[in-house]
């Protein structure tokens, strides 16, 4: 066990498992489908597939960040521990939850004066995040101590690339993701377009290409285009979903024959979760691999 708490927010999008492989602790974001509030917890209170079926039926859906005052509650259980924490949130591109995180550290220095709370804005969502996740319990168990950990975060968040596509752009409208002029024109067309996640942490549509089989393949180029090492990059590869599992799947076939040294189980597939899928909708997939900053 290491001697300081490493700790994300659900939006990472993997499970509780393999947080717990990583020793990694987890706060849960919020989302109210209909009438009834939830917590987004890895699909243990709405199941993805019911999630996108309500959504779909007309059931509203929103969703809230992690609130100050839940941060305060969360971090001072570790504290009172004896430990320090490096704490990574969800992008501040897309949600408050940084600084509402930042506003929780500060209001506990005065009650915990010799303890440490580095607060990380990841600038990635869904999977990326945790693939950022990843990496820095694997940094931390190799004995970068907090401020190591916490400075090489900042300084090598962008090396993770963040690729989506989605087949239906209701819910990204809807949510204010992209406008509805651009919704309504890629509706009309068929357009499925590529997008990503910008070096200031939001969404960003990069091209509209028609059919989501044309998106597929310009992903998987661009893969080999940004990727650490190229064809050759060895690293792990997460791919998130919405409810279209073959899909992605099929994105995974492609990715593993297109990179010979991706084996091992490197390529893992995740469901979106509740917060980032209220805004989603289903048929999205989302790629997440290490490489040069995408700076298109």
């Amino acid at each position: 066990m290491s001697n300081y708490t490493l700790s994300c927010c659900s939006t990472a999008d993997v499970s509780p498992q393999w947080l717990a492989e990583r020793d990694i602790e987890c706060v849960f974001f919020n989302f109210r489908l209909g009438d009834t509030w939830y917590k987004d917890d890895f699909g243990a209170s709405v199941p993805p597939n019911e999630l996108y079926q309500r959504m779909l039926a007309g059931e509203p859906a929103t969703t809230s960040q992690v609130s100050t005052g839940d941060y305060i509650d969360f971090f001072r259980g570790f504290l009172q521990d004896g430990k320090d924490i490096v704490h990574v949130t969800l992008s501040s591109g897309i949600s408050n939850t940084y600084n509402s995180a930042v506003l929780a550290a500060k209001q506990l220095h005065d009650e915990f004066p010799d303890r440490t709370i580095r607060i990380v804005d990841s600038l990635a969502a869904s999977a990326g995040y945790g693939l950022l996740m990843d990496k820095l319990a694997e940094l931390r168990k190799q004995g970068l101590g907090v401020n190591e950990l916490a400075d090489w975060a900042e300084e090598h968040r962008l090396e993770v690339n963040h690729l989506f596509l989605s087949s239906d752009l209701t819910f990204f409208v809807r949510g204010g993701r992209i406008s509805k002029a651009a919704g309504l024109v890629g509706g009309m067309l068929k357009v499925c377009p590529l997008m990503r996640v910008a070096p200031d942490g939001s969404l960003e549509v990069m091209e509209k290409i028609r059919t989501k089989n044309r998106s597929e393949q310009r992903m998987l180029q661009r893969m080999k285009e940004l990727a650490e090492q190229g064809t050759n990059y060895a690293d792990r590869v997460l791919i998130s979903q919405s409810d279209c599992l073959q899909d992605a799947q099929g994105v995974a076939n492609n990715i593993e024959q297109a990179f010979g040294s991706i084996t091992g189980g490197k390529v893992e597939i995740f469901p979106i979760g509740a917060t980032i899928g209220c805004h989603t909708g289903p048929g999205t997939i989302a790629l997440f691999f290490w490489g040069t900053p995408d700076r298109w």
